[in-house]
């Protein structure tokens, strides 16, 4: 059995709660696996440095709804405890797609126990209301329990209480207004954790608040790994039809598809405070499918790694850093040269962005980047937000001719010149009713706004693989 902590809307505490049970397992030494539904990059950071283990991100709009079962299962059998934070509201999920992608999808695939945590504040008898109303609405759910926060004293505690006994929901924490923790946040969200110098003090606080607001003696049984082995819980998902559609086509996340790889190509990723957004499973697989991961820095590093066949450049705040990306003048040069050379290159969103020719910030600034791409990234208000069904336009480094993939965007920038050779054409969608070119094409590049998780589709990193175990890194 494993808990999931659901929020009753987006803002509810949700991330606090689980940061906070997560901390105070990390301080009772004991081994939590934690899983974070839907795209999000930054809270699975935070719940990375607390427990020491990579989170892993549950989304079936980029995989499906047999690998997040097999995922997790995978993965929660390594600890002995597993705690799943959701995304948005309880049932909000993709636009659109009903409860699809939602955490309530996902605690219906994973037969998991729902903790949800509710907004206290300005409400006392009305709570009973609320909850009432979300433990209804699905009768196919678990709920463990409710976690009160934002109670502003112990009267209101009290009226809270009353409220919720005839309901006989439990309450399993209780966090007050003075308990709230603010993590600092900008415009695509939390700050990582990499940019914050006082991110210790703050996880301790968050074990404190662990240790002291929750019932553990309810909510110790609910987190722990029975051993139940991941044939069985199968079965019983099929049995109640809930179980992947896709399970007998998908291959596990860590057994791909055979590689023709006769060699181990060495991959350059971009990790630091400017590029640090990875789905785990992305580096798991590339791993698997035997590349060596070469991790090096364009805010520090003079050069490329020595011997690598293959860049890889995730998500991140390129902007946030583009003084010192600009300044790094010969780590912009060693990138544009490798690239000329014909080294295969992967890059999304923040790495679309540093290989264009410039960026142009916030405040007005331009500043120089690699200049592979003809084209400047320049930030605004506006917000690019959802899941996209992205069509590909022909073959390249990573996907077939007119093969479908779904990706996600999160950005604030917006591209000077569209690519006269797109990699992607997005579905046409409720706001854009045409089908809008996407992505920067060569033979062996491929940039995009979009992030994707390579879980359900493991040929596509393979095909980026062959690509680079073909390439002589003495051309550049």
């Amino acid at each position: 059995m494993s808990l999931l902590v659901a929020g009753e809307r987006s803002g509810v505490g949700k991330t606090t709660v689980t940061l906070a049970l997560l901390s105070c397992l990390r301080q009772r030494k004991i081994q939590v696996q934690s899983f974070k539904v839907g795209p999000d990059y930054i809270d699975p950071m935070f719940h990375c440095y607390v427990t020491g283990r990579a989170c892993r991100n549950l989304d079936p709009m980029l995989t499906s709804e047999a690998y997040v079962q097999e995922c997790f299962d995978r993965h929660a059998q390594t600890a002995t405890h597993a705690l799943v934070e959701g995304v948005m509201g309880l049932f909000d999920g993709a636009a659109g797609r009903k409860d699809f992608a939602s955490t309530a999808h996902i605690a219906r695939l994973l037969e998991l126990s729902i903790l949800l945590v509710l907004n206290c504040s300005g409400m006392s008898h009305s709570i009973a209301a609320i909850a009432h109303g979300y433990r209804s609405l699905d009768p196919r759910l678990k709920f463990a329990g409710v976690v009160l926060n934002r109670v502003g004293s112990d009267r209101h505690l009290e009226l809270l209480t009353a409220a919720l006994e005839p309901l006989g929901i439990p309450i399993l924490g209780v966090l007050r207004r003075q308990d709230e923790i603010t993590i600092p946040d900008r415009h695509l969200g939390l700050i990582p954790t990499a940019e914050l110098e006082n991110l210790n003090a703050i996880v301790d606080r968050l074990a404190h608040l662990g240790e002291t607001c929750f019932d553990w003696a309810r909510l110790m049984p609910l987190l722990e790994q029975t051993g139940e082995r991941s044939e069985e819980r199968g079965e019983r998902r099929e049995e109640r039809g809930i179980s992947g559609q896709q399970s007998k086509s998908t291959p596990s996340p860590l057994t791909p598809h055979p590689s023709p790889l006769t060699s181990s190509p060495r991959l350059a990723i971009a990790q630091d405070a400017a590029f640090s957004f990875y789905y785990a499973d992305n580096l798991d697989l590339l791993e698997a499918l035997g590349a060596e991961l070469v991790p090096w820095s364009p805010l520090h590093d003079r050069a490329l790694p020595e011997g690598v066949q293959g860049l890889y450049f995730g998500g991140g705040f390129p902007e946030v850093f583009a003084e010192q990306l600009a300044a790094n003048v010969t780590a912009r040069e060693a990138v544009q040269k490798a690239i000329q050379a014909g080294m295969p290159t992967y890059a999304e969103c923040g790495g679309l962005m540093y290989l264009c020719e410039a960026i142009t910030t916030f405040d007005g600034q331009s500043l120089p980047m690699v200049g592979t791409l003809p084209t400047t990234a320049v930030m605004g208000k506006r917000l690019t937000l959802g899941y996209r069904q992205a069509i590909a336009h022909q073959d390249s480094l990573m996907l077939e001719h007119n093969s479908t993939v779904c990706g996600h965007e999160f950005h604030r920038s917006s591209l000077t010149q569209e690519p006269t050779s797109p990699l992607f054409s997005l579905h046409p969608t409720t706001h854009n009713p045409y089908p809008t070119p996407e992505g920067w094409h060569r033979p062996h590049l491929h940039a995009s706004y979009l992030h994707l998780h390579w879980g359900a589709h493991p040929e596509s990193p393979a095909r980026f693989l062959t690509c680079a175990a073909r390439y002589d890194s003495r051309a550049c």
